[in-house]
């Protein structure tokens, strides 16, 4: 085991891990910031995307030892008081029905949006695409993101 320090939503935070272990479970287990879900631990479903250096990742896949000098962002460090423009656009919509998948997927959509300010429709598409949703919500997640864009501009 190893001691590391993450740049975790804006803060430094001390962790002790093996140098193999993902960084999901060191957010969920050792920060008990559990709002990163474990969905496949295969990076294939998306529920534990987190943004490191604001690009959308997979947590699951993502080894601690090598987030040295990196700034990781979860669902939690998003918005203060879930007031950003993908979480209201969430609301908005009434997207989520069991929400477990939710925040990897606005996790997903503001990492995209962040770059993408205006997307069409097969924008939104594709850049959501690598996220599952078992309740099957892409209409509104798709309209969600779209509302989000709007009010991002």
């Amino acid at each position: 085991m190893l001691n590391y320090t993450l740049h975790i939503n804006g803060k430094e935070c001390s962790v002790t891990a093996d140098a193999d272990t993902p960084l999901l479970w060191v957010l969920r287990d050792e920060l008990n910031l559990v709002g990163t879900k474990f969905g496949c631990g295969i990076a294939q479903c998306g529920a534990c995307t987190v943004h490191i250096n604001g690009v959308a990742t997979r947590s699951c896949q993502m080894q601690v030892s090598f987030l040295d000098d990196v700034k990781i962002t979860t669902i939690e460090g998003l918005s203060e008081d879930g007031k950003h423009p993908v979480q209201e656009a969430w609301k908005e919509i009434d997207v989520p029905q069991c929400g477990y998948c939710q925040a990897g997927q606005i996790m997903t959509a503001t990492a995209f949006l962040d770059e993408n300010k205006n997307p069409s429709r097969d924008e939104i598409r594709a850049a959501m695409h690598g996220n599952i949703c078992r309740c099957a919500s892409y209409n509104r997640i798709e309209k969600a993101v779209k509302v989000a864009a709007k009010k991002m501009s």
